[in-house]
């Protein structure tokens, strides 16, 4: 597989046989060992009887000296040693106790005796090298009584201290990352925690968490907290979320993290919790229906579903809720007094995915001299490594990718020579590449994103003149229908989703640059427009992670970019972020487990196969693994692992 950039200098070239060695190579002596052979002999024969018989051995020439022969004596000084005597030492102490033999301290939980050493327990456990060697009081007690200590896991640990093994099973690993907790055996702990987070399920995970915050153990429960996060539908029926408290559950149904297909989901879940013990809980729906964000669940479903429950119905505090998320449908005008977290989709940052860089161009001097490609290549960001996968049956550059439902989409784009209104789809479980139902326009350079199970192509290049014409496609009946154009002609333009809204920024009409952002909501069918970039641009990548809307690179119509900002709609503005490593016009940036990904694009010299990571958290570009059959130009993809 040939690996982008072009500067590898070809190959690696062959080092002579034998190198820079020569004759003497070991300091000129070769030959005085082989003359000298029986004069060594000689000498050692002479050392070994007289060390046998006890002599001195001053008859020698000291260390360091030189003998006739000119071969340089031997050291006075042998170490020796016996690799495998302290686990040997260890074994023979622990039959010497299970003899009841030299046993110097028992240590008792309830009605149960353990008899010990206290030097093994003082070298293998920390908790009683500091109580021996310390002048506590128990230091003197030939019994010593542990409380609070499960007796099977105290045994287990004494043993564990005697010859470093240890079973973990479903049964004792509770019991043992508790005892290994009071004794200070952190290796044991970590070891239960991963036995733990090896197994977490819908089914436990809520159980693991809490015994985690417990236990203090900050790894496991990150783990268990990012599992419940990612199958919250699955966790949402199964008997430990039906059993949470309230303020568990209010605090759950509060996360922006849930994985969900739509907030419908999340007010099942609500309703379950309730239905689970109705009469106590009955008076909490309205402080759990305040935490749904019902203004995204579908009209119809509020109507037909959420308005008709007899939960809601009977309640004055739960209608009034209801009417707010339908005046949010009606009433445009009255939506930005809703609280900001009602219209915020959730977003799952702890599911990683596979990452998909389709089409494209090759390397060229000139960016537009690059041909177009069909190849195809996945980036597992956990391993750090690209490989190639297949390729498309069509070249396509400037092509638009979408994900829906595990399914990778490639739209339209241009081959070489034609813009295209085509698509195929790639599916990870089969390999293959199947063709799908052709958009209404010709189109590339164009922006593609995914809502609600919906792909949306905005603008793009027809081949003649920039577009503000927007299509639909619905994956069940795999057609493409127009719906209301944007208010500008855009090309190039960046396309993300951000709370529950198509957002499109920037872009080109052919005359000018834009720095102006519009979105369009689908409830309405209407664009509005939002707060413009603080830079004009165009080819840019756009990506939505978090409560943020983010942009990087493009070009504003003298320079190529590396600048970068965030919109936040709390504050309606956006903020400038560390500028990207390298100048990337016609990048491509997208989300992927609580990170943003800038890949390929030009920097003005060249296609680019590099790829810069954004961790938000410490607002930082660095360098992951370059593509290794892309130069830039790509459209990119994101497949979550949990769909494959």
């Amino acid at each position: 597989m040939a690996t982008g950039g072009g500067g590898g200098g070809g190959g690696e070239s062959a080092r002579p046989p034998g190198g820079a060695s020569g004759p003497g190579g070991r300091g000129g002596g070769g030959s005085d060992v082989a003359g000298g052979r029986g004069s060594v002999e000689e000498e050692e024969a002479r050392g070994a009887t007289a060390a046998a018989r006890g002599r001195s051995s001053s008859r020698f020439a000291p260390a360091g000296k030189m003998v006739e022969d000119g071969v340089e004596e031997l050291e006075d000084l042998v170490h020796f040693s016996v690799s495998d005597l302290p686990s040997r030492g260890y074994g023979v102490m622990e039959d010497i106790r299970r003899q009841g033999k030299l046993c110097d301290v028992t240590l008792k939980v309830d009605e149960h005796k353990f008899s010990a050493h206290r030097i093994v327990l003082a070298a293998s456990i920390p908790y009683f090298h500091a109580m021996f060697t310390n002048d506590m009081m128990e230091c003197k007690q030939d019994e010593i009584v542990m409380q609070g200590m499960d007796p099977s896991a105290l045994e287990a640990l004494i043993n564990f201290a005697y010859n470093g093994h240890l079973a973990i099973d479903q049964q004792n690993v509770q019991s043992l990352l508790m005892g290994a907790s009071f004794l200070q055996l952190q290796n044991i702990k970590d070891a239960c925690c991963s036995f733990l987070r090896e197994r977490l399920h819908p089914k436990n995970c809520l159980g693991v968490r809490q015994f985690a915050e417990t236990m203090m153990c900050a790894v496991l429960y990150d783990s268990a907290n990012s599992f419940v996060h990612r199958h919250f539908v699955e966790v949402s029926v199964a008997e430990e979320f039906l059993a949470l408290p309230f303020d568990d559950v209010l605090e759950l149904l509060s996360r922006d993290e849930l994985n969900v297909k739509s907030e419908e989901q999340v007010f099942e879940a609500a309703l379950a919790w309730i239905r689970y013990d109705r009469e106590p809980r009955e008076p909490r729906l309205p402080e759990l229906l305040a935490r749904i964000r019902l203004p995204l669940c579908r009209p119809q479903f509020l109507a037909d579903r959420v308005q008709q429950d007899d939960l809601v119905r009977c309640c004055h505090k739960c209608r009034d809720l209801v009417d707010e998320a339908k005046d949010y449908h009606l009433m445009p005008e009255r939506r930005p007094h809703l609280l900001a977290f009602k219209t915020r989709p959730r977003c799952c940052t702890s599911i990683a995915g596979l990452i998909y860089a389709v089409g494209g161009l090759n390397s060229a001097a000139n960016f537009y001299a690059g041909d177009s490609l069909n190849v195809v290549e996945v980036f597992d960001p956990v391993a750090n490594r690209w490989e190639r996968c297949r390729p498309m049956t069509t070249a396509r550059s400037r092509v638009g990718v979408a994900v829906v439902n595990g399914l990778l989409y490639a739209i339209g784009g241009y081959d070489g020579q034609l813009r295209l209104s085509t698509v195929e789809v790639y599916n990870p479980e089969t390999d293959a590449w199947t063709r799908a139902g052709s958009m209404n326009s010709k189109r590339s350079a164009m922006g593609t994103v995914v809502l609600d199970g919906q792909i949306y192509v905005c603008g793009g290049y027809d081949g003649n003149s920039s577009l503000n014409s927007v299509e639909t496609y619905s994956p069940e009946t795999d057609k493409w229908t127009v719906i209301t154009p944007m208010s500008s002609n855009r090309s190039a333009a960046g396309v993300t989703v951000f709370e529950g809204r198509v957002c499109v920024s920037g872009g080109h009409d052919g005359l000018q640059i834009f720095n102006s952002v519009e979105c369009y909501n689908q409830h309405t069918g209407t664009w509005h427009p939002a707060a413009g970039m603080l830079n004009k641009r165009c080819r840019h990548g756009a990506a939505s992670l978090g409560s943020k809307m983010f942009v990087c690179g493009g070009y504003d119509g003298s320079g190529f970019l590396s600048v970068a900002e965030a919109y936040s709609s709390a504050a309606d503005q956006w903020s400038p972020i560390v500028p990207m490593n390298t100048r990337r016009s016609r990048v491509s940036l997208v989300a992927n487990c609580g990170r943003l990904y800038a890949v390929g694009g030009y920097d003005g010299q060249s296609n680019l196969s590099s790829v810069e990571m954004y961790d938000p958290e410490t607002d930082r570009w660095t360098f992951v693994a370059p593509m290794v059959c892309h130069e830039g130009g790509v459209g990119v993809g994101c497949v979550p692992l949990l769909t494959l």
